[in-house]
């Protein structure tokens, strides 16, 4: 059987680095692609195809929710497996919403990691134990008719990538050369963002993304007087 080929999706270096030195000290796993955010995760998948994408889901210029939702649209046989310090019930289901295989967390142990890689290939689900019980409790509270999940708004993928990139404190002009559209464009979908989530001011979008971990609180683009 042919090598795992696997690309690394994390906006920190050293974590990249360790990563690639673990998964390479296995005979049968390939680093075929390393990407610093979520738009260039998308573009690395689109054009190398690897089975296997270890996403971690706190980047700039387009979260690892997103990204996940953009690979696998254009490219459906790739899996998924997040790599994420969020271990909240939340952000774990809107992973799995995005089509994510595996969920682990950045405590996890190497062996699981290496495990996790192995079991989505094969078309199995993989969770760190903390998180396949959050799972279980969170199923249970669901089929008692505890804590029913309430409808989340739902974002283009466009409106999503644009939401993201005002939360990080780019200007209309300044989306719109980022993602190739015109300014224009790029009104329209702020206006059909604030509309869906009834906000109505950058400062509010602001603190949506932060609530929903969109993005970062550290970001160096945010200006603090929005987060308060």
């Amino acid at each position: 059987m042919s090598n795992i080929t696997v690309l690394l999706a994390d906006d920190h270096s050293i974590v990249r680095q360790g990563l690639k030195a673990l998964l390479t000290a296995e005979t049968d796993l390939t680093v075929v692609a390393e990407a610093q955010t979520g738009r260039e995760a998308v573009q690395l998948a689109a054009q190398l195809h690897p089975e296997v994408v270890i996403m971690d889901l706190a980047m700039p210029l387009l979260n690892g929710w997103e990204a996940t939702r953009q690979i696998l649209k254009g490219t459906p046989n790739v899996k998924i497996l997040v790599l994420s310090t969020y271990n909240g019930i939340e952000h774990i289901r809107q992973a799995i919403a995005a089509g994510a295989a595996a969920y682990l967390i950045k405590q996890t142990a190497a062996s699981d990691l290496v495990k996790a890689i192995r079991e989505v290939r094969k078309g199995n689900a993989y969770f760190s134990p903390a998180i396949a019980q959050q799972l279980r409790e969170q199923t249970c509270r669901s089929l008692s008719g505890e804590n029913a999940p309430q409808t989340d708004v739902e974002l283009t993928l466009r409106e999503a990538e644009v939401l993201q990139l005002i939360a990080e404190g780019f200007a209309n002009k300044q989306i719109a050369a980022e993602l190739g559209l015109s300014v224009k464009t790029v009104e329209k979908h702020r206006q059909q963002v604030m509309n869906k989530l009834n906000i109505h001011d950058t400062a509010g979008l602001v603190r949506h993304a932060v609530a929903h971990g969109i993005i970062e609180t550290n970001l160096a683009g945010v200006p603090e007087a929005l987060l308060s």
